[in-house]
């Protein structure tokens, strides 16, 4: 069970400061809020139903909702690794989601947020779900955060998984680099969004004097679907509705502290998601809303994700942004804020302050965003146009998904060459390709150079710009792991 009771600043540099007209005394706070699974459809700002979300409502309100917001990858571990290290997470050789055997993670020659912002003496944490690898020498303690509190992995990767809990070790929760509950059960996963919100108020209010990051990435809306009691049973969507609402209290508790604390004009929140709905649950899974798919795809459906920064007095209330963009734009953003220094390699991240800012004139800095699913390269964004290349992918076909935490199957379909124009066809329904092919060829030479740049598994071309992840060499720390029973740690063989 749990062992945690749920119970002066730096001068910014002129040219860093955002353009707001107010002086600052001290460097931004930021606060990185990341579902898990949340469709674009799931919170109120972007049309949900069935349940309320005042205080996701009220953040939208004061703040700007991003209406064309992406991930890298439509699921977990790659996705996280683009908002880590603000680079494309094919660049980074992090694929998919890392499973509980994996023997990598995130490289420690990676610059990640946490590392970036404490070159300006900041203090980081993150709550939640990591995902970037599971040994010690990848969790986040060892790459850029003071502390960390959460579960190394996605809350199904456990003994009661519906499908295969057999091959699965037990949950660890881990505090650092230490297990502090080697055996998560269900009241344990009851606890989990209370337990990271209250570690993360406490965080904020220690650290109320000096410049701070947190980085907070629920568990939850990820199967197996788990709430407190003060939630269960309030929506008329059922137990997703109640987690739902469980989040947007979270999201609530944040903006209370930061407002009592009188740190709501010093400091920005961003709350998004890390890939679109797993569909296959049916009821116990979000709503991609006009989108078409969810996660493990790249349609808009997986990869197109709710978004709303808040920041009162620097970001403009109540107002929209369509502009595409991306969470690899996340880190040179809060670089740019806070006057630090990017990494010497290559990220694929821009500034989009001025996108935030709504500033006059701002347009996306990218000519194109580029859509892989694992190695291949199937989809690329240029202003309103989409092309998917031919690619196959997984699909419902129309059917409902399953019920009650168990999944439906999925079937395989494929899409051939396909243009889609997303200001008038959100949904990619109807293939304009032959209508535009000027469009096509423009689209055609941008994938080119990113196949020459990060490569294409299908059409077998290797990446000059594409780097290694981090692997356990002998002598390091590991996680030896038996179905069924706890994470026990050793040293990596010779």
């Amino acid at each position: 069970m749990l062992r945690f009771s749920l119970a002066a600043g730096l001068l910014c540099l002129a040219a860093a400061m955002p353009r707001c007209g107010v002086a600052a005394e001290r460097l931004p706070n930021f606060v990185v809020i990341y579902i898990d699974d949340m469709g674009y459809g799931d919170i109120g700002p972007f049309g949900a139903q069935g349940y309320s979300t005042p205080n996701l409502d009220r953040m939208a309100k004061e703040g700007r909702v991003f209406t064309d917001f992406y991930v890298t990858q439509a699921v977990c571990s790659a996705s996280r690794a683009g908002l880590m290290t603000g680079c494309y997470n094919v660049r980074v050789g992090i694929q998919g989601a890392l499973a509980h055997q994996a023997a990598h993670g995130i490289n420690s020659a990676e610059m990640t947020l946490g590392e970036v912002v404490k070159q300006r003496g900041y203090a980081t944490a993150c709550f939640g779900k990591w995902h970037l690898g599971h040994h010690p020498k990848f969790l986040p303690t060892n790459n850029g955060f003071d502390e960390y509190l959460g579960l190394p992995y996605s809350n199904d990767m456990w003994p009661n998984h519906p499908e295969a809990g057999d091959r699965f070790p037990k949950l660890p929760l881990f505090d650092g680099t230490r297990i502090v509950d080697a055996d998560v059960d269900d009241q344990d996963q009851n606890q989990l969004t209370t337990l990271y919100t209250e570690r993360a108020v406490q965080f904020i209010q220690r650290n109320k004097t000096r410049p701070f990051l947190v980085y907070l990435p629920h568990s939850m809306v990820h199967v197996p679907l788990h709430v407190s009691d003060k939630f269960r049973g309030k929506s008329s969507r059922g137990l997703f509705g109640d987690v739902v609402m469980e989040i947007d209290w979270s999201v609530g508790q944040i903006l209370d502290t930061l407002r009592a604390e009188k740190l709501e004009q010093d400091t920005l929140v961003i709350f998004t998601a890390d890939n679109g709905p797993w569909l296959s649950y049916g009821d116990h899974a979000g709503s991609a809303g006009p989108l078409r798919e969810g996660k493990g795809t790249m349609f808009d459906g997986g990869c197109r994700e709710p978004a709303v920064m808040w920041w009162p007095g620097h970001i403009p209330a109540g107002t929209q942004c369509h502009d595409p963009a991306m969470t690899i734009d996340v880190l040179p953003t809060l670089a740019h804020l806070c006057g630090a220094k990017l990494p010497d390699h290559k990220i694929d991240g821009r500034n989009i302050w001025p996108l935030m800012a709504a500033e006059p004139g701002a347009r996306s800095p990218h000519d194109a965003l580029f859509f892989y699913w694992l190695e291949e390269l199937q989809a690329v964004r240029m202003g309103q146009w989409k092309l998917h290349f031919p690619h196959a992918y997984q699909t419902l076909g129309g059917r409902p998904g399953g019920t009650g935490g168990k999944p439906a199957r999925y079937e395989k379909a494929a899409i051939d060459l396909a243009l889609f124009d997303l200001q008038n066809d959100p949904g990619e329904t109807t293939n304009v390709a032959d209508r535009h092919p000027d469009v096509v060829a423009t689209i055609s030479r941008l994938a080119d150079e990113m196949r020459a740049d990060l490569g294409d598994s299908r059409t077998r071309q290797k990446g000059a710009g594409a780097r290694e992840p981090g692997r356990l060499q002998p002598g390091d720390l590991r996680f030896h792991w038996v179905p069924g029973k706890p994470l026990d740690v050793e040293p990596t063989a010779e």
